[in-house]
């Protein structure tokens, strides 16, 4: 717990100095904010084992207001199963990943499961939006909200590509126990120290009804959706 804290106080440090860089004028308080950010980094650094350069590059790299990243998950239901991909890691999720910078929630939705699945799919609706880090552990040192899409199989098949070996229909009782439970987005670590603990993919998790759980470094992952609307 207070690892976490310490990595929380962290973060809003960072988030704080990166606004006062992009909006600061005055040449002093812009000293003191990179300052503070250089402070930010340091702290990450002293609760891991990563060099302070490399988190400087990966916690201290945007400019501008810092937001969060979104992520896109498709959920694609039939006869009563919910479709997962195989992830070259050999971890199971939701199709997906993060949003482009060109693409709407529904487009890169549509684009990530042609990807990984192989399908082209026609989004129905948005059946959930998380905070990724008020459902996931471990948490990470940047926000991301995860948009979840209920989805129609227009047509497609499955080829093996680069991203993952299959993909398969589950039902409510069948979930695998190895789901992925990293966050989309292959290049983008965990708060360092705890990545030998993630796999690549997102398949979300929090309380839900009828949530289906999986055992993770001896936690309990909750596989989240409102699957009350789609289980049959």
């Amino acid at each position: 717990m207070l690892q976490d804290k310490w990595i929380e106080f962290a973060v809003e440090l960072q988030s704080l100095a990166q606004a006062g860089l992009a909006y600061g004028k005055d040449v002093y308080d812009l000293e003191r904010y990179t300052r503070i950010r250089e402070i930010a980094a340091e702290m990450i650094a002293c609760k891991s084992d990563i060099p302070l350069e490399k988190v400087k590059n990966l916690f201290c790299n945007e400019t501008g207001y810092q937001t969060p990243k979104v992520d896109t998950r498709a959920a694609v239901f039939k006869e009563g199963k919910i479709l997962l991909v195989h992830e070259k890691n050999g971890t199971w999720s939701l199709p997906g990943g993060w949003c482009d910078v060109n693409q709407s929630v529904a487009e890169n939705t549509v684009k990530e499961t042609l990807e990984e699945a192989g399908l082209n799919v026609k989004p129905v609706r948005m059946i959930a939006v998380q905070d990724r880090n008020k459902h996931n552990d471990p948490p990470y040192a940047y926000g991301i909200v995860k948009v979840f899409i209920l989805c129609e199989v227009i047509s497609g098949a499955f080829t093996e590509n680069i991203e993952t070996t299959e993909i398969r229909y589950f039902g409510k009782e069948e979930i695998p126990e190895n789901l992925a439970g990293a966050e989309a987005g292959r290049p983008d670590p965990p708060l360092p120290g705890r990545e030998a603990e993630l796999g690549h993919g997102a398949l979300c998790s929090g309380a839900a009804a009828g949530s289906v759980y999986s055992r993770r470094s001896g936690r309990l992952s909750a596989l989240f959706m409102e699957v009350r609307l789609c289980w049959y």
